[in-house]
């Protein structure tokens, strides 16, 4: 049976469970952009202020890189589902409390000040979820497709992952002009609902028995680091994510763009939004029929540079349309670095340790996505929108090249 399915480009898919995982990983996506987008654009419109939306990434980021490791460590010594039924829990409580602390009855007795510290304490508690959940999600999937099947199966996670990623901020430009702010609001939490019916479909799996000694907690964490930064392909890996991310990274900043350069409003924002998944989604689906693990240190290396580049004509076009295809492209090469990425952290980790070697994993993605966003509020309220990201892309180039230095065993290296 497996080798029929590793002749099967849809082999994965055949699996009832890795299609429930899928599913969840598709519309959980969706609905956390579709909170994500609307709240950025709200907070923007309420403060006209590029730091606003920063600190919406930093407010993520702080739980999440706290707990991760400690998230990776339970992922490893107890039952997976159950973690991501409490984390998704907690992520539904939180989206209400978000959607009450903009009802007018409750607003009315808030100054502004107080009313952004609850929305910022309760991106907190999302992040805080969110540091439980991700390990969970990421050791949770080799668990549901054979071994021969890991390339498939990140090639598709990955592509409904950005399905998701298109079709979250696009829905959530047209939820925005339709229904309003508050009821987009009801439609995220209800979709919550039906990702955790989603994990409660898939069964337990047995928590993975090594013959290592039992480690206490300080130790168990160190491992993970361990392992991540004597694994060099899995430590260059996850560091340009990293550094290509967090400095070439223009997301966060996009409502300013949508607002004060291209002035398209917040369906334009929404467009601009999905436009990194598009090319992605496109990217993956000529990927699932030609992977890019057979050279892949050098297609990494290729990618991220690429993305750096497209980075940079992004931050200087004025023109709508050259914008989204710009954008576009940058969602397709990441989408390289995405599939290869993953199928590294698949291969190389042993099973008892995957929780911790994606935690790590999670720091290091979470440090890149919402450090990132803090960053690039930062430096477009300190020296510009535009001119902050060109310093993004010029330094991605420059990491892409200091990595090429430092890691040219790589290219030898077979994934497939």
């Amino acid at each position: 049976m497996v080798q029929q399915y590793t002749d099967d480009s849809y082999a994965s898919l055949r699996i009832p469970e890795f299609r429930y995982f899928v599913m969840n990983s598709f519309l959980i996506t969706v609905t956390l952009l579709i909170q994500e987008v609307i709240l950025g654009y709200e907070l923007y419109k309420m403060t006209h202020d590029p730091l606003m939306l920063g600190l919406v990434g930093l407010a993520e980021a702080i739980p999440f890189i706290a707990l991760s490791l400690f998230g990776g460590h339970l992922a490893d010594r107890r039952d997976k589902k159950s973690i991501l039924q409490c984390s998704l829990l907690v992520i539904i409580l939180s989206s209400v409390i978000l959607y009450l602390v903009f009802q007018p009855s409750i607003v009315s007795g808030l100054s502004r000040t107080a009313q952004l510290a609850t929305i910022y304490g309760v991106l907190m508690l999302i992040g805080t979820a969110k540091g439980f959940y991700s390990p969970a999600s990421s050791s949770l999937k080799p668990f549901l497709v054979p071994r021969e099947l890991y390339a498939n199966s990140a090639t598709w996670y990955s592509s409904f992952w950005q399905a998701g990623a298109i079709v979250g901020p696009g829905v959530a430009g047209f939820l925005y002009n339709w229904v309003g702010f508050d009821h987009s609001l009801i439609v995220v939490i209800g979709f919550l609902g039906i990702c955790f019916l989603l994990i409660s479909l898939i069964s337990r799996k047995p928590v993975p028995v090594t013959n290592e000694p039992a480690l206490g907690l300080r130790e168990s964490l160190k491992e993970g680091f361990r392992f991540v930064f004597k694994t060099r392909i899995v430590l260059y890996a996850i560091s340009l994510d990293l550094f290509s991310v967090l400095f070439g990274g223009v997301v966060a900043i996009l409502p300013v763009f949508a607002e004060d350069i291209l002035r398209v409003g917040a369906q334009g924002l929404g467009f601009l939004r999905a436009a990194p998944s598009i090319g992605a989604l496109l990217t993956m689906a000529y990927m699932t029929k030609h992977p890019p693990t057979h050279n892949a240190w050098r297609n990494m290396l290729l990618a991220v540079a690429g993305f750096g580049v497209t980075t940079i004509i992004f931050s200087l076009s004025t023109n709508f349309y050259l914008s989204i295809l710009m954008l576009a492209l940058t969602g397709a090469f990441d989408s390289v670095s995405v599939i290869i990425r993953q199928t590294i952290l698949q291969i190389f980790p042993p099973d008892h340790m995957r929780g911790r070697v994606a935690a790590v994993n999670g720091i290091f993605v979470s440090s890149s996505n919402e450090i990132g966003a803090f960053e690039s509020g930062l430096l477009a309220r300190l020296l510009g929108t535009v001119p902050s990201v060109v310093l993004g892309g010029v330094v991605t180039l420059l990491v892409v090249s200091y990595v090429y230095t430092k890691s040219k065993e790589l290219f030898s290296v077979r994934l497939s």
